[in-house]
């Protein structure tokens, strides 16, 4: 990941979370935004690891702060997992991520979500999500299962099977119960002609 890919990434978060692009608004959410806080240490993290001189100044200090918010906010997200731009957490508090899940732009996670892997059966591997997906609190998706694009999950709902795009899908086990999709739940994603 080169400083563009790093700072777009950066910037989009905080666009999702404030409607606002521009560095001069970091410092205020990165003291005071404890979602927004995590967001920035884990993309920091990720960046230094791969940069071939980053890798041993700012890291270790990016892995440090990262793993005291890890357990402050008890968020565990490893830094190789595949997140793309504007990714939003809503409420910290129990989201647990694992590294090989791939997560699409513009995702919202809410407090209590499980992102995980399947041991064992048909659905054994890891989940992959689409883009503008809504994922409410206590959700969990596991398994090697596809979410579709602009869809929403409910609260408590377990997704063990592949969503369609657009669908809205509720309880355990998750089923679909409209196509009205993520509209309403995942604001402030034209942030690629805002960030400068």
């Amino acid at each position: 990941m080169g400083y563009a890919q790093y700072r777009y990434l950066v910037l989009s978060d905080l666009y999702r979370i404030t409607g606002s692009g521009r560095w001069r608004v970091l410092p205020r959410y990165l003291f005071h935004g404890e979602s927004y806080r995590y967001n920035f240490w884990l993309r920091t993290s990720r960046y230094a690891r791969h940069h071939p001189w980053l890798r041993f100044c700012l890291y270790p200090i990016a892995r440090l702060l990262l793993g005291h918010l890890t357990y402050k906010l008890g968020i565990s997200i490893p830094v190789d997992t595949r997140i793309g731009s504007g990714f939003y957490i809503g409420h910290f508090g129990g989201i647990v991520v694992s590294q090989k899940a791939v997560i699409g732009r513009n995702c919202n996670i809410s407090q209590g979500v499980t992102i995980g892997r399947a041991n064992r059966g048909r659905n054994k591997g890891y989940p992959v999500i689409g883009d503008n997906v809504y994922i409410g609190p206590g959700a969990v998706i596991a398994g090697c299962v596809r979410v579709g694009d602009n869809v929403a999950i409910g609260a408590n709902c377990v997704v063990t099977t592949d969503i369609p795009d657009n669908a809205v899908v509720v309880g355990v086990p998750g089923r679909v119960i409209s196509l009205e999709g993520s509209q309403g739940y995942v604001n402030r994603t034209d942030y690629d002609d805002k960030i400068p």
